[in-house]
């Protein structure tokens, strides 16, 4: 296929382009170095929802719980929690003896104001607290014991204490330095603490030998950033960064052949989907929606634009998800079956379908390539739109201005189903500009009221088997987490999230 070709063509050529680049260990001894793309602006926990952040900021900040690359919740600040009156209170112990970077001490009072702020003024200006708005508010019932008192059950909260908006920080500094400088300078109870921030092009933090956990294993830990995927790989192969974070699937090749690196792929919280517009054009018919999801081959699209590196979905969820439906197979590729099903529905050869994308996106722009190749010969006239993601996300799609069908790629680090499932189905929601669906909207509200896994997980279930059944969307695919990783780290646990943590990272 055409798309396969040129994709292989791009891999050939960056490759050639890199090979020149000898590996020459620039790196100092007990440094770690890891290349992101982006710069979050702001070091504050409740400032922001982007993945690069939390490549960094898991090392210099801890929540009341945690959970690490085996997905598993454990203790982090509060070693224990107890549900109470009703689960309407949760009770954390917390743990003793901690203390800040700046030597000021961890205890309940930094709970609550950690909480006061994310649900107050300040947390306001940020996309952390509708995460955390289940809590009224944050009881201090002695230095070492706190209760979180619900406005209404959230089954997810100790999922979300782990990471972003709940990391704890500490009152004095941010009362005495104020928000702004701790955008820039932040301080947590992590295992590295900060040395020094180049906007847009590094943070340097050190290791924190008093942290809770134990030392870390290294002295110091650099994140630079690099938006350029080829650039990333290059600094890999010269040996100048450890860790590439920006592997595009042409490239993954390159990575795998360098003798000092290994490539790492596995399942991440990633999912790609194109949604369908269920109100406008041939996709309000549900048969004509199943019809198009029968007509294309996604694992063909996955050998040949992925180059294998993801899974087909059949929800939009991957398996690491809670609420994952094992049982729930995806629609197999029937172009035969497909074209009478649209011949029953009446729909004219030719009629239109437009694909809304996000233009900055090489890699999708091949699976939308190879998709309209498949909608065309099912009979229909595919037509592609790309737009700048900004204004895909914040006018096309929340305002119904979509074509037939429109790209959605959507992760979600706490990886339940919930995170993914209420946002993109239930009415009013942002990205749900076409549908309300009572039974649908019930479903949703029911789950988030449980806390009891399996009677929540049936749900979820029902949710998905739903959802395909009504046809809202054609899963396409589960897309890996892939690093490029300098073989002189020892020790080191890949996150699917991207949330590294580098306790007991040792280096060669």
């Amino acid at each position: 296929m055409r798309f396969s070709r040129n994709l292989k063509a791009f891999g050939f050529a960056a490759a050639a382009a890199l090979a020149p680049l000898a590996a020459t260990g620039a790196q100092a001894a007990g440094t770690v170095t890891v290349a992101v793309a982006l710069d979050p602006g702001s070091w504050d926990p409740i400032d922001t929802f982007i993945v690069d952040w939390a490549s960094a900021a898991t090392n210099i900040f801890d929540g009341l719980t945690s959970r690490g690359p085996d997905m598993k919740l454990k203790p982090g600040l509060a070693t224990s929690w107890e549900f109470l009156d009703n689960n309407s209170r949760i009770r954390f112990k917390l743990r003793e003896n901690v203390k800040f970077h700046n030597g000021e001490p961890f205890n309940a009072a930094a709970v609550k104001f950690t909480f006061d702020r994310l649900l107050g003024e300040e947390g306001k200006k940020g996309p952390q607290q509708s995460n955390y708005n289940a809590i009224e508010r944050v009881e201090v019932v002695d230095d070492n014991t706190v209760d979180f008192i619900m406005k209404q059950p959230d089954p997810v909260l100790l999922t979300k204490l782990a990471g972003y908006g709940g990391m704890i920080v500490p009152p004095k500094y941010i009362q005495e330095k104020g928000d702004e400088y701790f955008n820039t300078h932040p301080v947590g109870t992590g295992p590295f603490k900060f040395v020094e921030y180049n906007p847009k092009i590094s943070l340097s933090l050190e290791a924190f030998p008093e942290h809770w956990g134990g030392a870390p294993k290294i002295d110091k830990l650099v994140f630079r950033m690099i938006a350029e995927a080829n650039t990333q790989i290059a600094e890999l192969q010269a040996g100048r960064i450890d860790i590439a974070t920006l592997i595009p699937f042409g490239l993954a090749p390159t990575v795998e052949k360098s003798s000092n690196l290994n490539l790492v792929s596995i399942t991440g919280p990633t999912t790609v989907a194109l949604r369908l517009n269920t109100k406008n054009g041939i996709t309000k018919d549900v048969n004509v929606r199943k019809a198009m999801i029968m007509g294309i081959d996604r694992d063909a699209i996955i050998k040949a634009v992925l180059l294998g590196h993801a899974k087909p979905i059949a929800s939009f969820q991957a398996d690491l998800s809670f609420g994952y439906d094992p049982n729930l197979k995806p629609v197999p590729f029937d172009l035969a079956k497909a074209k009478q099903i649209l011949k029953d529905a009446g729909v004219p050869a030719g009629a239109p379908v437009k694909i809304d994308f996000r233009g900055n996106d090489a890699t999708f722009r091949e699976v939308a390539q190879a998709a309209a190749g498949y909608l065309q010969a099912l009979g229909l006239k595919p037509s592609l739109q790309p737009y700048e993601t900004p204004v895909l996300l914040n006018d096309i799609i929340p305002n119904g201005k979509t074509g037939e069908a429109w790209h959605n790629a959507w992760g979600g680090w706490t990886f339940d189903y919930d995170n993914t499932a209420y946002l993109m189905y239930h009415s009013g929601e942002k990205w749900n500009p076409y549908d309300n669906d009572p039974k649908l909207n019930t479903l949703l509200e029911k789950q988030r009221s449980i806390y009891d896994v399996k009677e929540r997980e049936k749900i979820l279930h029902e949710i998905g088997r739903y959802v395909a059944d009504q046809a809202l969307e054609i899963p396409l695919y589960n897309q890996n987490t892939i690093y490029g990783v300098n073989k002189r780290l020892q020790n080191f646990d890949p996150p699917a999230d991207r949330r590294f943590r580098f306790t007991d990272v040792t280096v060669n």
